[in-house]
């Protein structure tokens, strides 16, 4: 079979298993919104006024003998006014229609008998979303509970714990996106479709019924088809035709909206959640952090980790770093650089799907266009470390989360991510090839 034959037949088969599975998860969801309204019957109404809104505030009313059910819970604010009350585990809320600051209060006459509000809790206070589809805000209750507000350093700590769980999450795409750049001078635009597509893959495949394990490894393997399709299929005839970057750069821009409209199509603009997407905070002494949040810092580390030590330890790696320095050397000794080359792409659909899928429990949610929201982010990661270079693509992108977080005490959320590209021109305004750009593209 010729290898345009091969091409064709490995895009067909890609795209038709992309719409099967993307068919497949509206059809899923309508099967489970049919039987909306009799779960509705045994549901609080927080749950039900949730449903209406892609965002929310919420929280659990929890006292020293436990749970606190029954309680009622209002928000107010941009022209909006909720209502939620407290179920049997205390879990309470409340769909708003947009994002902004609310006014949370706390019914105090609908409070079992007995317990009260703790000592110098607010009530109402206000509650801000931070640039995600939900807000969460928890009240003290019990008598010789007093509530005291965290010192500045408790505070600074617990936003570099985020920040720093941020930053591994931005490095996983963005060591994907400096391993491409790196290897063949491309400016990807399109990766921020390669983010959003392992979120909604790994929605899509838990829609369709399998266990959220199982729907995240496909949803990175088909990360990963997906990258070596793009470079059968596109770059690698546009590579040897001899298109210059600046007109693929421009290609990688068309593809990225095809993409990002393609899947819009498929999935809808509704945000949607993975399973698990809300979960416990853990307290680490004075420091706390969601268990999806330790988690993806966890799982961000050790990926990141395994893919220095096979840049640095293996064949494949030195071969890759080989072609980044010079492919016509590399060539010229032997090293199958279109191999590499696809073995990259690979590694980097790999890398970005899976940092789509923990950029999805961090906000919380799936959307169409999640990866066009942090793709300058992304970029700003791989320039402030150093075009090129994976280890600047890993230093940069933990600045660029720290700062992000960090800017959060003083800044308002909506303005956290214009400091960060901030940061980024003035460091480049004064050490343009970034903090470890050098000659090596790779490593």
């Amino acid at each position: 079979m010729s290898t345009p034959a091969r091409i064709r037949r490995s895009l067909l088969l890609v795209l038709g298993l992309l719409m099967i599975v993307l068919l497949g998860a509206p059809a899923a969801q309508a099967s489970q919104q049919s039987s909306v309204p009799a779960v509705h019957q045994t549901q609080t109404a927080a749950t039900i006024q949730a449903q209406q809104f892609d965002n929310r505030i919420g929280g659990v009313l929890r006292g020293v003998d436990g749970p606190i059910a029954g309680v009622t819970v209002t928000a107010t604010g941009n022209g909006f006014e909720g209502e939620a009350t407290s179920g049997p585990n205390g879990a309470w809320s409340i769909g708003v229609p947009e994002q902004g600051t609310y006014e949370v209060e706390v019914d105090e006459e609908t409070l079992p008998e007995g317990v009260a509000l703790a000592e110098g809790q607010e009530n109402p206070r206000e509650v801000t979303f931070a640039n995600t589809s939900s807000a969460t805000t928890l009240f003290l209750f019990g008598e010789g509970i007093v509530s005291q507000q965290a010192s500045f350093m408790d505070t600074l700590a617990e936003r570099a714990l985020a920040g720093f769980s941020f930053g591994l999450l931005l490095a996983l795409s963005a060591v994907g996106l400096s391993l491409i750049f790196g290897t063949t001078g491309l400016t990807n635009f399109a990766h921020g479709e390669m983010v959003t597509i392992g979120a909604v893959l790994a929605f899509a495949f838990s829609a369709a019924g399998l266990p959220i394990g199982v729907a995240i490894v496909l949803a990175v393997i088909g990360g990963g088809l997906l990258g070596y399709v793009q470079d059968a299929g596109l770059w690698k005839p546009l590579r040897r035709r001899g298109t210059g970057l600046v007109p693929m750069m421009i290609v990688s821009i068309g593809l990225a909206l095809a993409l990002r409209y393609t899947i819009q199509f498929f999935f809808g603009g509704a945000t949607q959640q993975l399973p698990g997407s809300q979960s416990e905070i853990i307290d680490l002494g004075s420091v706390s952090i969601s268990r999806n949040n330790l988690i993806s810092l966890i799982v961000s580390l050790v990926v990141i980790l395994l893919v220095a030590f096979l840049l640095l330890r293996t064949r494949i790696g030195k071969a890759t770093r080989a072609v980044a320095d010079n492919p016509a050397l590399a060539a010229a000794s032997g090293i199958d650089v279109d191999r590499v080359i696809r073995i990259v792409w690979v590694i980097g659909g790999m890398l970005a799907a899976l940092g789509g899928i923990l950029w999805a429990y961090y906000r919380p949610g799936v959307s169409y266009n999640m990866g066009q929201q942090i793709l300058l982010l992304i970029f700003a990661g791989v320039t402030l470390g150093g075009l090129g270079t994976v280890f600047g693509a890993l230093v940069g992108s933990i600045i660029v989360g720290l700062f992000v977080e960090i800017s959060t005490i003083w800044l308002e959320a909506d303005l956290k991510y214009v400091g960060a590209l901030l940061i980024l021109i003035l460091v480049l305004l004064f050490r343009p090839q970034g903090i470890l750009g050098r000659r090596e593209r790779i490593g």
